[in-house]
């Protein structure tokens, strides 16, 4: 276990590593008006100039040298303390600490005393004065002015969810058994049970000529059957007369199985969502070897499916009446647009393709929950207090997403917001809610171009409250539903703020005052916002403000060697495009003693994921890659971190460039990079490498193999080769699905581009690499082999999945980039 030393004051915490005790000072809040930086804006002159040249074995090292960030952060339930953890990248487990926001008193807090922490999530009660919530996937209910905890059950198995009904009551389910606590009585009532199975079919009557003679002329069987159909009505007199009875089980077929259930705050209405139970996520072949198992066999790993083969499922969606014992399947017939071709002109290019013609018809899609990568939310929202209820569905073929009602007289969706796109819904961006008691809900949408918030009445027309080229997010109603809290970046594209807007429209108003990246949490009481908040060259770091007021530092992570270097946090620079109107951002790293009168080599940095934002203000997730680059700045390289098109925060249309055509619109920004550094930061255009990994390494191969005049080296980490053979949840938004758009697959696949490689390639994969399979490496490497190319080499790495975790490897990693970039480009 790290141990860490605490030092607690009325206003900061600080918690550093016991050798090293961090000395990092909290930035003074400011309000410019920040513009980006231009091309003539480059500052040239006073970069960071380090006593100490940085190391590979030194940045590559277990990252618990540069000190720990919080993580994890929540508010208290009365908001007067804040509980976060603390994980060193190679710990297997993390470190909590509770901290006390009235005198800056933080502790640790023991393993054994973890459930009577207040627990982050829970569910109030409709008067606000009772949180029930799931701990260890048990029931617990607190009284919130006395702090009172109860724990109501103790399984092994754990609860699947728990709310609490209008009534008082607490409601809690597992595997579709629906139950409800009165916390008075203490009675626990079944209110569902709900099975996958056919109904059982009863007494039967006597079928084919021998049973229905055996009963004519055997007096004993027949007196049994008439015996047992008496016994059979008896007891459904009993179930249906009997209020002590509990609800008759539901059956909904045994072809499917229980995805989801949502409860109305009556206790009334269940919504249960069921899907196919023949889809599975893997097929029997779709397995990894891994070389270096415990026994010292070859271990067969499980891996996912391929997204030429993965077939995803429409979800079933089955009201049940709780208090008529009805069930109904709800229609799609409601939703606008559910019959619609969507795909009608992309079919119609493959067909012509082959030959062929392709006539479009009307056609019923298949229709499920949205599936947003990024909420802790769920797509069913029931009404507070009424029974009414928002479901979110998208299609399967990713290009319509609906907030439906739910008629609940007639079981169908009817809609209240239809969002489509001919490329691709986004998988994040979907937050949504009622706001209170009210007839009136708001939503994120990307139906202007950039996500954007609005609110609507049910049946109502929607009304934007933020408006403008820029991106919101992380939505929050506030607990007098007066406002909506947000995150966006209105003031640069890398630049994230908290702001908050009324409900009823009017002006945001932007709370918080960094320069850097700004993350929220809205205390319970709706008063203060609990912040985290980094810059390009300092570690997350929590914070706490009034909601208008200043912000206070609590934590101070960075280890006294990681904050006294002088880090070069790379200039963020707006590149114009020869190919559209928006300009191109980029982090810069400019040589150690820079001189425009020389010529630099250049390495240009791809960042993975593709829909990621990485020339922002903030802290970078690719926090070994910083310091790479003031390492290659150190050893007089020109660095440029580029978020070519497709990347995240700069709207719809920047996200959809890729379309149909990945890595050939990303390459071109690279392109106009290498224009923009030769002009700007003295390079020489003829000494230009990149690297990057997953996504990253997948755009290594593209501008290698398809721009092999613009690029002399490249390293690809962990890269997909063939887009066919990535998963089916991210591939099928951007390319449809290789039986619908080969086209698509075989001009955005690496592996059909191989025979244009000219300049040095290394290729750098992990065996067990569960994300981007180890074989697209190695069908990569054979087809370079059999076109006769020299100039490449691989290196593997027998114990590492897709994000490695061992420091030898990023050593050994880097250390062959490097060597790379020194042979091929000084």
């Amino acid at each position: 276990m790290t141990h860490w030393t605490i030092k607690a004051s009325a206003t900061a915490l600080s918690l550093a590593l016991l050798s090293a005790c961090a000395n990092t000072q909290a930035p003074t809040p400011t309000n410019p008006q920040v513009t980006p930086v231009a091309a003539s804006q480059l500052d040239t002159a006073g970069q960071p100039q380090a006593d100490q040249p940085l190391t590979l074995n030194q940045i590559m090292a277990d990252p618990i040298w540069m000190g720990v960030s919080p993580s994890n952060a929540y508010w208290s339930d009365n908001g007067e303390q804040v509980i976060f953890d603390r994980k060193g990248f190679l710990e297997p487990l993390a470190t909590r600490y509770q901290l006390n926001l009235a005198d800056g008193q933080a502790k640790e807090v023991a393993i054994e005393d973890y459930h009577a922490l207040d627990q982050r999530g829970g569910e109030l009660s409709a008067d606000k004065q009772r949180k029930v919530y799931l701990y260890q996937g048990n029931l617990f209910v607190k009284e919130l002015s006395s702090g009172k905890v109860t724990q109501y059950t103790r399984f092994n198995t754990a609860m699947d969810g728990a709310q609490f009904l209008s009534d008082g009551r607490v409601a809690y389910w597992q595997d579709g058994q629906v139950y409800a606590l009165d916390l008075n009585t203490g009675i626990t009532e079944q209110l569902a049970d709900v099975r996958f199975e056919n109904k059982p079919k009863g007494v039967k009557e006597p079928e084919g000529f021998l049973a229905e003679q055996q009963h004519r002329l055997i007096q004993w069987v027949a007196k049994e059957h008439d015996n047992a159909k008496v016994k059979q009505q008896r007891k459904q007199d009993l179930q249906r007369l009997d209020k002590t009875y509990a609800q008759q089980p539901f059956f909904l077929g045994e072809k499917e199985r229980l995805n989801r259930i949502a409860l109305s705050a009556s206790g009334r209405y269940l919504l249960v969502v069921g899907q196919d139970k023949s889809y599975q996520w893997r097929a029997e072949h779709d397995i990894m070897p891994n070389y270096i198992g415990k026994d010292g066999y070859v271990d067969a790993v499980n891996a996912r499916a391929r997204v030429a083969e993965d077939k995803p499922v429409p979800h079933r969606f089955v009201l049940l009446d709780l208090q008529t014992g009805t069930q109904k399947d709800i229609t799609i017939e409601g939703l606008e647009g559910f019959d619609e071709d969507v795909l009608a002109s992309v079919k119609a290019e493959n067909a012509k393709a082959k030959g062929e013609t392709y006539k479009s018809e009307k056609q019923v899609r298949d229709i499920r929950l949205m599936l947003d990568w990024t909420w802790s939310q769920s797509p069913i929202q029931w009404h507070p207090s009424q029974d009414k209820l928002l479901v979110m569905v998208e299609a399967t073929d990713n290009k319509d997403r609906w907030i439906a009602s739910v008629d609940l007289d007639k079981a169908k969706f009817v809609t209240q917001h239809r969002l489509h796109d001919d490329a691709w819904i986004n998988y994040t961006h979907n937050q949504f809610g009622w706001i209170g008691n009210s007839d009136q809900f708001f939503f994120l949408s990307e139906q202007s171009g950039y996500s954007h918030l609005y609110t609507q009445a049910l049946g109502g027309k929607s009304k934007p409250l933020t408006q403008g080229e820029f991106v919101v997010n992380e939505v929050t109603l506030s607990p007098d539903n007066q406002y909506l809290y947000y995150r966006a970046n209105p003031r640069h594209p890398g630049k994230y703020d908290i702001y908050r807007v009324p409900v009823a429209g009017g002006d945001s108003e932007r709370l918080t005052q960094f320069e850097g990246n700004t993350d929220y949490k809205l205390s319970p009481a709706g008063d203060k916002l609990l912040l985290t908040v980094s810059s390009r060259t300092e570690l997350p770091e929590l914070y706490v403000q009034d909601v208008q007021g200043d912000a206070t530092q609590l934590t101070e992570s960075a280890s006294k060697a990681f904050a006294d270097y002088p880090w070069q946090g790379g200039q963020v620079v707006a590149i114009p495009s020869s190919h559209q109107d928006k300009p191109v951002y980029a982090r810069v790293y400019l040589p150690e003693g820079y001189d425009e009168s020389k010529q630099y080599p250049a390495v240009i940095f791809t960042h993975g994921a593709g829909y990621l934002q990485n020339a922002h203000y903030g802290w970078s997730s690719y926090f070994r890659e910083f310091m790479f680059h003031n390492l290659l700045a150190q050893n007089g390289y020109v660095v440029l971190d580029i978020d070519y098109r497709g990347s995240k925060g700069y709207g719809r249309d920047w996200r959809t460039a890729v379309y149909r055509n990945m890595g050939h619109s990303e390459v071109q920004d690279m392109g106009d990079a290498i224009k923009w550094m030769q002009t700007n930061a003295s390079i020489d255009p003829q000494r230009v490498g990149t690297y990057g990994g997953s996504y990253g390494g997948f755009l290594t191969f593209m501008a290698l193999f398809t721009e092999p005049e613009l690029f002399q080296a490249g390293a690809a980490l962990r890269p997909v080769t063939d887009w066919a053979h990535y998963n089916a949840p991210y591939t099928s938004n951007i390319l449809n699905t290789p039986d619908v758009d080969p086209i698509a697959y075989n001009r955005s696949s690496p592996i059909e581009f191989a025979e244009g490689l000219k300049g040095s390639l290394l290729i750098q994969a992990g065996v067990l690499d569960d994300n981007v399979f180890f074989q697209d490496s190695v069908r990569l490497v054979q087809r370079l082999i059999e076109l006769e190319k020299t100039d490449f080499e691989t290196a593997i790495y027998p114990v590492e999945p897709h994000g490695f975790r061992q420091p030898s490897s990023w050593l050994d990693e880097y250390r062959r980039i490097f060597k790379l970039f020194e042979r091929e480009l000084k």
